[in-house]
């Protein structure tokens, strides 16, 4: 068996992505007729994804449910969970009300006060 690891282009790897659904799909016994039917795709496409053929995600996932394979998703892409710095926004606590705003000041480029313009 071929580690995934191993795969140094994304031809290699989908020729093993088709070599691993159709051990499953021949491991419990399924014709490629009998998982077309299952899926609702047809034999073509279940033997190019088993050939290598670059398969539509959707495509996938219907094989994996077919084959009950759909927990292999979680082990593919585990959910990230909560992130530590998110865990700790959230256990402050929230905000109630805004703050008053400091009113503003006049700023260095504004016009100069009116006694200045007298010359």
């Amino acid at each position: 068996m071929m580690s995934i690891l191993n795969t140094k282009t994304n031809n290699e790897l989908m020729m093993e992505l088709g070599r691993r659904l159709q051990r499953q799909r021949l491991q419990q016994n399924l014709r490629q007729s009998d998982l077309a039917h299952q899926t609702g795709l047809s034999r073509t496409t279940i033997s190019m994804v088993e050939g290598g053929h670059d398969p539509r995600l959707s495509s996938v996932i219907k094989i994996l449910r077919a084959l009950n394979l759909l927990h292999a998703l979680d082990a593919f892409l585990p959910d990230p969970g909560v992130s530590p710095m998110a865990l700790l926004k959230l256990n402050k606590p929230q905000r109630q009300r805004a703050r008053r705003r400091a009113p503003e000041s006049r700023s260095q480029d504004s016009d100069p006060a009116p006694e200045s313009r007298r010359s």
